[in-house]
């Protein structure tokens, strides 16, 4: 398969895009920075898995970074299977709603909200693409949230990141609702407390066992079921629909 992931080069993102070729799946490693630096772990992949990988240069804050990289991907595969909105960022954590910086909360939301709808905006094309070449291929959306946007189990804080999550997940639920009629399986995840920058030292899960959770879903879709949301359970490490 042909897989989108956008925020590659770093914690889940990396583990997702080092799984993949691992399994020899054909990458896209969506990135905000190419500077060497940034992309060290994946110009190191891609020495290894010759030809499986596509380092992109995507900021999903910004729709003509995305139109680009959309034109990149058409031009020299055609197509792809699976979009990993993967690209998020952690902000004004500890903050209370008096102390809350509302250009930090926009920030929040264009990027982990808008961002994704952008990406999928120019994608959806290229995995429609994918639905009439390649009839073996399953197609996908996967928005990576957060137990954060839950709300039955909110909480006081991370207002910008909680915001953000909510809003993916009734993307998520539009988009079910739109494509119902297409064979593309549309889902939320919550990946769990992972140890990555964003989640910190303390957390008990490792990035790379969600990912090969993810991986498994990916390569076993549930195109028929009404469910929108996948949860992977952070002490028994499996999935629950």
């Amino acid at each position: 398969m042909k897989v989108l992931i956008t925020g590659a080069n770093r914690g889940l993102g990396l583990s997702l895009v080092e799984t993949g070729l691992k399994r020899g799946h054909v990458i896209f490693a969506g990135v905000r920075s190419v500077a060497d630096r940034d992309i060290t772990q994946l110009q190191e992949l891609k020495k290894v898995f010759e030809g499986q990988l596509r380092i992109l240069h995507i900021d999903v804050t910004n729709e003509k970074s995305v139109i680009e990289a959309a034109k990149a991907v058409k031009f020299t595969d055609q197509y792809v299977d699976i979009i990993i909105n993967n690209a998020a960022i952690l902000n004004e954590r500890d903050k209370t709603i008096e102390e809350l910086d509302i250009a930090e909360t926009l920030k929040a939301l264009d990027t982990n909200t808008v961002g994704p709808i952008r990406v999928i905006k120019h994608f959806l094309p290229l995995i429609r693409n994918g639905a009439t070449t390649d009839s073996t291929s399953s197609q996908s959306i996967i928005n990576i949230s957060s137990e954060a946007g839950s709300l039955t189990n909110a909480y006081a804080g991370d207002y910008p990141y909680g915001l953000s999550k909510v809003a993916l997940n009734m993307l998520t639920e539009k988009l079910k609702k739109y494509l119902m009629e297409e064979d593309i399986q549309i889902l939320s995840i919550h990946p769990g407390w992972m140890s990555t920058d964003m989640g910190g030292k303390k957390a008990p899960k490792k990035p790379m066992d969600t990912a090969l959770n993810i991986w498994n879903l990916l390569e076993n879709p549930i195109h028929n079921s009404s469910e929108a949301f996948a949860f992977f359970d952070d002490e028994l490490n499996r999935m629950e629909i």
